[in-house]
């Protein structure tokens, strides 16, 4: 438990409630075991059962870095794109494609506070900050409410 932040901290940042930060701390001390660390197969296997998501490209990355695929800290137009097509368009159809594109576009022009063509860390919290519901456009990250009861 050493490296985690205190509960107050974690509330200020998350704006997650007390209860939403204690229930996910114990749902991580059952997962994480003595050595207090969730290995990748766990992980996965996690958001598969838990939260339903079984997309290869979401599995490995959690929040901002889900979209952040190059890993350089910003996310792209580029990798909007390709993880919103992944998530929304199953069949290869340019139609389907061009409204991906669109939704890009609209996404980015919210999220993009600083207009420089890419969301960074500080773009992402500051937008989510005022508009938390951006987070549905990204689909869901936490487990619905009757996982987070158990």
């Amino acid at each position: 438990m050493a490296g985690r932040l205190p509960v107050e901290d974690i509330i200020k940042i998350t704006n997650f409630t007390r209860p939403e930060v204690e229930t996910l701390n114990r749902h991580f001390s059952s997962l994480a075991g003595v050595n207090d660390k969730i290995d990748r197969s766990r992980f996965r296997d996690m958001l598969a059962d838990i939260f339903g998501v079984d997309d290869s490209l979401i599995m490995d990355r959690v929040c901002f870095r889900v979209y952040d695929l190059n890993g350089d800290r910003y996310i792209s137009k580029e990798e909007m794109f390709q993880m919103l097509k992944n998530c929304l368009v199953k069949e290869a159809v340019e139609e389907d494609e061009d409204g991906v594109k669109d939704l890009v576009d609209l996404v980015l022009k919210k999220l993009d506070e600083d207009r420089d063509g890419r969301v960074s860390e500080a773009d992402w919290a500051g937008a989510i900050a005022k508009e938390g519901l951006l987070m549905e456009a990204f689909g869901q990250c936490l487990p619905p409410s009757k996982a987070s009861t158990s």
